[in-house]
Formats: structure tokens, sequence, C-alpha cells
């Protein structure tokens, strides 16, 4: 038998140009996109590798941290979530889950095949886990390892308070990892100053770069203890002792790990550096004033957010409660086929009660703000007519 060639790649590729403001990826710059046009490098060329430094060097400034083990897993973030729990936990240790979110409950499930006893802290629906009941949960539980996002994508919920967070898991010698994928950029993170274990984000939503390459810093603390952990880590993919090599962290010989993309490098390099010339305050400062003239510009349309607490809400991803009456789907559909935009439906406990929509990197503008409630509006009043007008026939 002879499978033949596939028909459908004799046709030309073909990309539209969308606008994308739901939870991530968002769009990138031209800077971005020309940078990563560059011819192709091998992983361990001297070029490569400086690239490589670079982009350390960028990773240590937007996460706040002088930590040597700062680097990149290869993969979305999922990765930098799979990273973080293989490195930490051991079998049989207690692993706190901070839930506010789909989030949560997607480290619980990593963290139980890495042979953790899982345990868990949730929320209330729409709404952020105060510290009082982190505290009790702590007293509880006495984990080893405690998870929370600072910013929750799935239910656009900010969880502030990661100071104290810090402060309380050393009092209890317990090591804190903190999911930064959708909050890095848009609210204050301070790896260092907070004692932060292990923190890692995602290149393709604020900083503007495209999926594939997850910034992620461990403390000395947290490598220490993987140093002295009694047996390797399970996944060789992973293991942040041998990938850190590769990435020249430990004053060792670098080592062949994997092969890394340099045009995905050279991306994430453009973005960093353009991300550090426009300041982490100020870039901060704008996602804050674009989250907070889309939320006034919800209440004047009549909708409403789903985050009660104006401090509890996240300013890369918001969510707004979707009309009684409307299909989100059908709203979404429109935007896209009439205007090429991206509006988002909600994921895990949210799925069919909000919309979603990003405000990150190149689409953090005050301009696009305006754009994306203009059309949400229109969307929503297309397919309520279209809906009185079918009650008639």
């Amino acid at each position: 038998m002879e499978v033949p060639p596939p028909l459908v790649l004799k046709r030309p590729l073909f990309v539209p140009s969308k606008t994308l403001m739901g939870p991530g990826p968002s769009n990138c710059s031209q800077r971005v996109l020309e940078a990563m046009s560059n011819p192709v490098l091998g992983h361990m060329h001297p070029e490569c590798l400086q690239i490589m430094d670079e982009v350390k060097e960028g990773i240590k400034y937007i996460f706040q941290t002088l930590n040597d083990a700062t680097m990149c897993i290869s993969g979305a973030g999922h990765s930098g979530m799979e990273a973080a729990l293989c490195n930490l936990i051991e079998d049989n240790d207690v692993v706190l889950l901070g839930i506010s979110g789909v989030w949560g409950h997607r480290a619980a499930d990593m963290a139980r095949r890495y042979g953790a006893d899982v345990r868990y802290v949730e929320a209330s629906f729409g709404r952020a886990l105060t510290l009082d009941e982190i505290r009790a949960a702590f007293d509880t539980h006495q984990p080893r390892v405690f998870f929370v996002a600072q910013g929750d994508s799935s239910t656009g919920i900010l969880q502030r308070h990661i100071a104290e967070i810090g402060e309380l898991c050393r009092q209890h010698d317990c090591f804190l990892v903190v999911d930064v994928v959708a909050s890095l950029g848009g609210t204050d993170f301070l790896m260092d100053e907070w004692k932060v274990d292990v923190a890692y984000t995602g290149s393709q939503k604020a900083l503007g770069a495209p999926a594939g390459l997850t910034p992620i810093s461990f403390s000395k603390r947290a490598l220490t203890h993987i140093k002295q952990r009694k047996t390797k880590p399970k996944v060789y993919y992973f293991d942040i002792l041998l990938i850190g090599q590769y990435w020249g962290c430990y004053g060792t010989p670098r080592i062949y790990h994997h092969t890394i993309s340099s045009t995905l490098l050279f991306g994430l390099r453009e973005a960093l550096a353009h991300f550090c010339a426009m300041g982490l305050k100020n870039v901060v400062q704008r996602h804050r004033e674009c989250s907070a003239r889309l939320q006034l510009g919800v209440e004047e349309l009549g909708l409403e957010l789903f985050v009660q607490h104006e401090q509890d809400r996240l300013p890369t991803v918001n969510t707004i409660k979707v009309p009684f009456g409307v299909d989100w789907k059908k709203v979404a559909d429109y935007a896209m086929r009439k205007y090429n935009l991206e509006i988002s439906g909600g994921l895990g406990p949210t799925v069919g009660h909000v919309f979603r929509i990003g405000l990150m990197g190149e689409n953090a503008t005050l301009e696009k703000v305006d754009m994306v409630l203009s059309i949400l509006n229109e969307a929503i009043q297309s397919i309520k007519l279209r809906a009185v007008e079918r009650s008639k026939i």
C-alpha cells in the first residue's frame, strides 16, 4: 500500500488576520513577527546560547528576581506547571491547592500523578480566597507545597496577598508555587520580595510572544530542596537540574538536554526587550487603566461583571456575565464573523456563564477597549433582535 501525498498540502497556506481579545494568546507585535523570520540557529550554537542568556536576564527583570535557576521550559504554560510540581513533589508529600477556578484543579491532577497527597482550599464561586481561609487550611493540612494562581483566567479572579502567603509558607516550611501565566504584566508581582519559591508565566499573554516557551524561576531554597531529593524527578524532560545546565544557570559547562526552538527564542527575546524598554511599572499601569475603562464600559452597557469585588478582578482577563436568554456562542461567532475579533466564553466552572475579554500586550490599549465594547454590544443586540423576530414567526 502506498499513501499518496495529501491534496490539502498542495494549496497555499492562508492565515487570516484576527484581533485576539480572548484569554490568550494575544497578538504579536510586528517587531516580534519580524524577529521570528530570522534564519534558524542550532540549539548549541554560541549565538543561540547568547540569546538564551539575554532571555534569562529579561525573565529575571519581569519576575523581579535574582534567582540563578531562571530559564524557559520548551512547552506551553502547562509545562511550567508540570516542571514546578515534578521537581518539588516526592511521594506522599501533602500538596495544598488554592482553588479560584480551573487551574488549581489542573495542578491537582498533575500533583496526584507525581504521587502527592492532594488537599484543597476552595473559594466560593466568583471570589478570591481570603487569608483567613488559607491560614486555616495550612493549620489543618500542614502542606509541603502550596499552589495558587495569582490570576485565574477561567474566572477572571485575582488572588491578592501573595506576599503574606509567602511569609505563611516560610512559617510552615512549605514551598510556594505561583502561576502568573495570566497575571504577569497586568498586576504587581515581586518574586524575591514576596518569598515565592517557583513562578512561571506564559510567553503568549501580556508578553506578546508566541506560545511555546515558558519562563520559570526557582528560588535558592527550592533548588536546595530539589538537589536533596531522595529520588530523581519523575520526568526527565522537566528535570530542572538538567534544563538549568543547558541554560547555563549553575556555572557548569552547558549540556545538551533538548533541541530548543531558536525561532521561538528570537520572538521571546524581542518581546522581552520591548517589555523592558517600556518598564514594568508602566506596563502594569497601562493594563490596569485599560481594565478599568472596560469595566466602566460594561456597566454603562447594562451588563454585569462576574467578579463582584473590584479588588479581586484580574486586569488581563475580564469576565462578564452572559445576559439571560443570550447564547454566548452566537455572540462570539458574530464578533468573529463580522470583525475577525475573538471574544471567548467561559472555561471550567464558568462555561456558559461568562464572556472572557483579554486585555494583554498589544491589545491592552484604550482604543482596543472601546472597539471591543462596541462590538460586544452590537453582537448582543443583534442576537436579541433575531430571537425576538423568531418568536414572532
